[in-house]
């Protein structure tokens, strides 16, 4: 597949007409809440989205904004605040992760969220994903953003495979650079693009083919679609797991006003060795604090 100008133009066409109106994807000015920066607005959105849909991700993102439009907003308030605030989202070291990096902004760069990707994924629990992704959608910094959607449409659409590897390869690395338009705003725009085909039509378990703009240039779909005979990613499971007791003792705390006693937390969980062991690792983690007495609560 040498035309790439051809697929450019396509799938931005697309997205032109079938993108989702996302709020982080607007203007600041079609923003309801005054002195939202959108460079922080853009980073927010991108932690947030890592492995959770977009469903859960915008009303909680949509408090903080209210709450938080600004880094130095968000670094004024105590860590358990942004733990709180986090909600149901999952893998809540992520809202300690923005609190670090936004408490990094204020301090080292004056509030100001830097426009350079190296400057970027310096900032604490900055990875070069969301360096390159806020680096792309915020500054227009010509740069490939992979995410799994990505990944999967360049796999089924460019290499002819129905998946992609479990992780990510410097192969993939370098065909999305590749693949990059010539012009950097056109870029910007395509690594979108190209993760909202893959969320919407390019899906990993049921592909709407028919609906697909790049259908009659699809390597795996003019392969026949050949089923994956790699490895496949694993699934994690959710009831019984130390996530979900995590979760469990992290809600009573995010719902007290003050310190909680161990006999609150106690009742959340049947399994003793396993409920003390996930506080544990909570309290390690930077997500609970210990208080004399056997009490706990979020961190201040």
């Amino acid at each position: 597949m040498s035309d790439y100008g051809a697929l450019h133009d396509t799938i931005l066409d697309w997205y032109g007409a079938n993108a989702r109106d996302l709020p982080w994807r607007r203007s600041p000015e079609d923003w309801p809440w005054p002195h939202v920066d959108r460079a922080w607005a853009v980073l927010v959105s991108e932690v947030m989205l890592q492995q959770t849909p977009v469903v859960r991700v915008e009303p909680i993102w949509r408090d903080w904004m209210r709450r938080w439009p600004t880094p130095a907003a968000l670094a004024a308030a105590a860590p358990g605040d942004a733990v709180r605030e986090w909600g149901r989202l999952g893998y809540p070291r992520r809202a300690l992760r923005l609190h670090a990096a936004a408490t990094a902004i204020t301090q080292e760069h004056s509030g100001v969220i830097p426009a350079n990707l190296e400057q970027l994924q310096a900032l604490p629990g900055i990875g070069s994903y969301t360096a390159a992704a806020v680096g792309a959608f915020a500054f227009g910094i010509r740069s490939a953003v992979v995410d799994v959607n990505v990944r999967r449409v360049e796999a089924r659409l460019i290499s002819g495979a129905e998946h992609p590897a479990p992780s990510l390869s410097a192969a993939e690395t370098r065909l999305a650079a590749e693949l990059l338009p010539a012009d950097d705003a056109a870029a910007a725009t395509w690594n979108v693009a190209v993760m909202e085909l893959g969320a919407l039509v390019c899906k990993a378990k049921t592909p709407q083919c028919e609906r697909c703009p790049v259908l009659d240039r699809c390597a795996w779909v003019l392969a026949g679609r050949p089923e994956h005979d790699g490895p496949r990613k694993r699934v994690q499971k959710w009831a019984g797991t130390d996530r979900q007791v995590r979760g469990k003792l992290l809600h009573v705390l995010r719902d007290a006003s003050g310190p909680v006693p161990r006999s609150k937390l106690d009742v959340v969980w049947h399994d003793a060795a396993q409920r003390d062991r996930c506080l544990a690792s909570l309290i390690e983690d930077g997500l609970v604090e210990p208080l004399a007495r056997e009490r706990f609560r979020l961190p201040a």
